[in-house]
């Protein structure tokens, strides 16, 4: 018998019906999730700049090809062709200054670098002689501390592009900007910007050409000085300490500005070279000077020559005399860079560290799992395998119901047609679109419909062990259909007296849809096949809430469903394994649930799956420290879970954002045939799931597509749950939208 209630009054005309009490909880669970899932997005935007930072910084991004050849230098000023390797624009007037006879200009390209400058500094220091340093961009802001000492110790700085890139094919607007962005970093790094300049790739003034000399002018005209060489040392070529002396030494008494490496390989030829060259060219009576040092002398010689460009303070007679203190926006900016850079420089090692750690934990996994699946499936199968005495005796069958109306007559009709005897307990849970009386209507035999007020599935749950007449409930959704053995199957472990619960085996029915059919090759691959390796290590860590069966001693025990957790699943579970029970897989009992139809409900869905299980871990977290089977669970079955299930999801996604990463700035091609690779596994571990399930390999042709699409989405999910879980929030139970599609297969393997 049940006791009819009332259909609620329908609203007063002309007024607006006041919201229910779960509609205005749904409402300020959504309005404080927003705030949440903002953070979790600008987590993720905040990871994507680090990474892109870094990749710029480590890599010269497009456009440095050096294709030219023999090309034509119609374009260039003969003077400028044949002049001094130190070349500006006074006036707009092109000008080449000379280094003067018995000098050396020391200039040093690609640096800073933390092996090599640190001990080209000390050189310079010891010999008392100072240098120019053409300086990276991207080098200065990964290490600004050289730079700063460099500047400290009276050498003189350079811009040498932010990426080492070839301007020569570059836009005007890349060639502002490498230069802009170089100066910040000095900026950031020293207090300073300059106003020399030397290209990438150049070498004496007679290789200027006509696809250079417009960058030159371009710059020249904005206050730049350009530096040339007249002696390179090639040390670059490693032909040995001796050769890279002799190249670097010029003919007789010529003054020359002389090219030496700080960067850009190994330089232990030059840092051995460099003091026996300085030693030397001072005992041949050379003095050593910079390039404001030449330019200041050759303007002391010629008073009545237009001042230096390059702004206040430029062509004084210092040796630095190129430098010019940093203030305002573009000080500020540059720190700002040199801070941003610093994060990238301590974010990615640490995400390595973590994508190796990643690594190693997902194929030990998958590795894990085929040889413990396969264990698992010839010991249940094998012919000597029995769970005892078969179960023959009735069981109940509790269906929660909230709002069911579309799914709660298959599964009613699924269930009347049982090969096991079963009464059928129909809880409703306060639905309000007729679900109670439409169980009613349907006059199946061993149906009973149990009423409540809207309390939640957990209390709908208990209710109904309550109302249970046997020792066995099984446990389903009101959206999910058995088949004729289901119950059958589900039950028989119980033979052994250790069993506690039984774990279904739970197959999306409505997967002719792309994200159905996505979620059928998780269903299949991620939880079944999970199940088969913890049934296995004994640690099951949850019995589905489309199937699973208790015996009701055990659920008592445990002290019932509880709503501590959104994973009530989860909860009993681990509650069972703390209490000594012993929980199984079965895989021959198949239910057919109807998986979430949207990207929204989906998402809905697995945010409370994973946030629930996040809760019912934090539950159960003393059984770390527990002595028994509850300690047992807990320093087995814990671990397992937190890593396989928290731990290695949330930083999943480190192996897509680091192939995204590779193919950007290091190899395209091996990155990709990494990630080929890691989808191989993975294809390999799916087809052994499916021929255990006993599915059609044919849903296998839309995992690349998952992997690129579906997983993303599920990554997101997780750290959105994991950032709700760091910031205390608390999420309510929340109803998926169903449309009654799944039915009873027609046979008893997976429906293709």
């Amino acid at each position: 018998m049940t006791t009819p209630t009332p259909p609620p009054a329908p609203p007063a005309r002309g007024r607006r019906r006041a919201p229910t009490r779960i509609e205005r909880a749904a409402g300020r669970a959504a309005a404080l999730q927003r705030p949440r899932v903002l953070l979790a997005l600008l987590l993720l935007l905040a990871l994507t700049c680090v990474m892109l930072l870094d990749g710029y910084l480590r890599a010269e991004v497009g456009g440095d090809e050096r294709v030219r050849t023999g090309a034509s230098a119609s374009d260039v000023l003969d003077d400028v062709l044949d002049g001094g390797p130190i070349l500006s624009f006074p006036g707009g007037q092109a000008t080449t200054v000379s280094v003067p006879d018995k000098t050396i200009v020391l200039t040093f390209d690609d640096g800073p670098d933390p092996t090599w400058t640190p001990q080209v500094l000390e050189i310079l220091e010891k010999y008392d002689v100072p240098g120019t340093f053409f300086l990276v961009g991207s080098m200065v802001s990964r290490h600004p501390g050289i730079v700063r000492d460099m500047v400290e110790q009276g050498n003189e700085v350079g811009v040498h592009t932010f990426t080492h890139v070839d301007l020569s094919y570059q836009s005007r607007a890349r060639v502002t900007r490498e230069i802009e962005q170089t100066q910040l970093a000095l900026a950031g790094a020293a207090g300073i910007t300059t106003t020399l300049f030397r290209a990438p790739y150049s070498s004496q003034t007679d290789a200027i050409d006509n696809y250079s000399w417009p960058v030159y002018k371009s710059l020249g005209e904005d206050g730049y000085t350009s530096v040339f060489v007249d002696t390179d040392s090639d040390d670059w070529k490693r032909p040995g300490v001796s050769k890279i002396v002799e190249w670097a030494t010029p003919e007789g008494d010529e003054g020359a500005s002389v090219l030496f490496h700080d960067a850009g390989g190994e330089r232990s030829q030059t840092i051995e070279a460099l003091p026996k060259y300085i030693e030397k060219m001072k005992a041949a009576g050379y003095t050593f000077t910079t390039v404001s040092g030449v330019t200041a002398q050759q303007q002391a010689q010629q008073p009545d020559r237009a001042q230096q460009p390059g702004g206040s303070g430029g062509g004084g007679g210092g040796l630095q005399a190129a430098h010019h203190e940093a203030t305002g926006a573009t000080l500020y900016e540059g720190k700002a860079l040199v801070a941003a850079v610093a994060v990238a420089e301590w974010t990615v090692p640490a995400l390595s560290a973590g994508l190796v750690v990643v690594g190693v934990a997902v194929m030990g996994r998958f590795a894990m799992m085929l040889v413990l699946a396969r264990r698992h499936h010839r010991r249940r199968n094998g012919r000597r395998f029995s769970w005892g005495p078969p179960v023959t005796g009735p069981v109940s069958v509790i269906v929660p119901a909230y709002n069911e109306k579309e799914c709660i007559e298959a599964t009613l009709r699924s269930l009347a047609g049982s090969t096991h005897p079963i009464e059928i307990i129909v809880v409703d849970d306060g639905s309000t679109d007729g679900t109670a009386e439409l169980a009613e209507s349907l006059g199946l035999p061993g149906v009973r419909v149990v009423r409540q007020a809207n309390a939640g599935k957990p209390a709908a749950l208990n209710n109904g062990v309550r109302h249970a007449r046997y020792d066995i409930v099984v446990m389903m959704d009101g959206d999910t259909v058995f088949e004729p053995d289901t119950v059958r199957h589900l039950v028989q472990p119980f033979a052994d007296p250790a069993v506690g619960a039984v774990a279904g085996n739970a197959k999306v029915g409505n997967r002719r849809t792309l994200i159905g059919a996505w979620q059928h090759i998780e269903y299949v691959m991620g939880f079944n096949l999970d199940r088969r390796m913890y049934d296995l290590l004994r640690c099951m860590p949850t019995i589905p809430g489309a199937i699973g069966a208790f015996r009701r001693e055990a659920v008592l025990q445990a002290g019932g469903m509880s709503d501590d957790t959104l994973a009530e699943d989860t909860d009993i579970t681990i509650a069972l394994h703390r209490a000594g029970w012993r929980v199984v897989y079965e895989e021959h009992a198949r239910a057919w649930t109807e998986a979430p139809g949207s990207l929204g409900q989906l998402w809905s869905q697995r945010y409370r799956w994973s946030y629930g299980t996040m809760q019912a871990l934090w539950k159960h977290r003393r059984s770390l420290t527990d002595r028994g089977p509850s300690g047992r669970f807990g320093r087995v079955g814990m671990p397992l879970v937190v890593l396989f299930q928290v731990v290695t999801p949330v930083f999943a996604p480190l192996i897509d954002v680091f192939t995204v990463y590779s193919m950007l700035f290091v190899d395209f091609r091996a990155a990709l045939l990494a990630w080929l690779a890691v989808l191989g596994v993975q294809l390999v571990c799916a087809a052994y799931a499916f021929r255990l399930d006993r599915e059609k390999y044919r849903y296998l042709l839309m995992m690349p597509l998952q992997q690129l699409a579906y997983r993303q989405m599920m990554y997101l999910v997780l750290i959105h749950s994991c950032v709700t879980a760091l910031t205390g929030g608390r999420l309510r139970w929340q109803k998926l939208k169903r449309t009654g599609e799944v039915g009873t297969p027609a046979g008893t393997t997976g429906a293709g």
